[in-house]
């Protein structure tokens, strides 16, 4: 694999490229801790550089958990990053707080952090962005064990306003369909209002992780995840499982028409330009024989054939 140190496991990522350089952050955690389980609680933010998507160097943690009542209490989680207008780069990430020591609830709340280099990041502590109970589930509204609001993905818009995507739940629904794409805007990165969902919750999800919208050879799509545990039995009867996922975005977001673009090997994929040609980042999941890996692989070609974003079968069907 591209990245995969041997001290630590590494999974979600994000990717920005500057002055013909890719930088790489990603969350990753000790393989000292033993159950890789344990990885959530202890994530860090880590970072590293490349030119060409498959030899990087690491350059140590950007981001790590703050203190005590702090929005990332307990971990630093998946983000994504823009440019202002003004250059600033601006780190949108998830902020986690989990309850208890012995329990799986945990709270999640967006949170910020700006650089003037990519390198060195300052968390802006007055900044929160928290799910609207108006449309989104919060703790406490179902038994789902988390606060689901997370995975910030933030684009601009021809016209100018800036939106984000956010891995949520519905208020709404059985509990296996109220995954939904969340979604807030803002003119300025600072100032951002909660909007309603841009899904409905009847997709059978019960949640979509690790967004990305993106357009390929004119073709707008969303990529996303989802395992096993979070897919209706009727999605699964039809062959739905465990991988990075993808679907078209028009007008909506067609949900409908989803579909895995690989399979469990290969999760939190991300589509990356590679000399002009799209290409697949992903984190290895699982091999067939380890629950979990971790480790970013690397380059995968991607095609559009026929309106459809494929994989090369040997990556597809991992």
């Amino acid at each position: 694999m591209a990245l995969s140190p041997v001290d630590r496991w590494i999974w979600d990522f994000w990717h920005v490229e500057h002055e013909n350089t890719h930088h790489l952050y990603y969350l990753q955690a000790p393989k000292s801790l033993g159950d890789p389980e344990l990885r959530h609680r202890n994530a860090t933010i880590g970072h590293a550089t490349s030119t060409d998507l498959s030899n990087w160097t690491e350059h140590g943690a950007v981001l790590t958990p703050g203190a005590p009542g702090s929005v990332d209490a307990t971990a630093t989680w998946t983000g994504s990053i823009v440019r202002g207008d003004d250059g600033t780069w601006f780190m949108f990430y998830t902020g986690s707080t989990f309850l208890s020591a012995d329990t799986t609830t945990n709270m999640e709340v967006i949170a910020m952090a700006a650089s003037t280099d990519l390198h060195t990041w300052t968390k802006d502590p007055s900044f929160a962005l928290h799910a609207d109970p108006n449309w989104y589930e919060t703790l406490g509204d179902s038994d789902w064990p988390e606060e689901a609001w997370r995975d910030p993905w933030v684009y601009r818009d021809d016209a100018g306003l800036w939106h984000m995507l956010i891995t949520a739940r519905s208020n709404t629904g059985p509990s296996i369909d109220r995954g939904v794409v969340g979604h807030a805007t803002s003119p300025d990165l600072l100032t951002w209002t909660v909007q309603p969902p841009l899904t409905e919750p009847r997709h059978g999800f019960a949640h979509l992780e690790v967004f990305q919208r993106l357009t390929i050879s004119g073709q707008p799509i969303i990529v996303f995840s989802a395992h096993d545990q979070v897919i209706s039995d009727e999605r699964r009867s039809t062959g739905a499982t465990t991988g990075t996922w993808v679907a078209p975005w028009h007008e909506e977001i067609e949900l409908d028409h989803a579909t895995n673009l690989s399979g469990a090997s290969l999760y939190s994929g991300r589509i990356v330009d590679h000399s002009g040609s799209p290409v697949l980042l992903a984190f290895e999941l699982t091999d067939g024989t380890q629950p979990f890996v971790g480790g970013i692989c690397d380059p995968i070609p991607v095609a559009l054939n026929h309106g459809r974003l494929t994989l090369p079968n040997e990556a597809r069907t991992q």
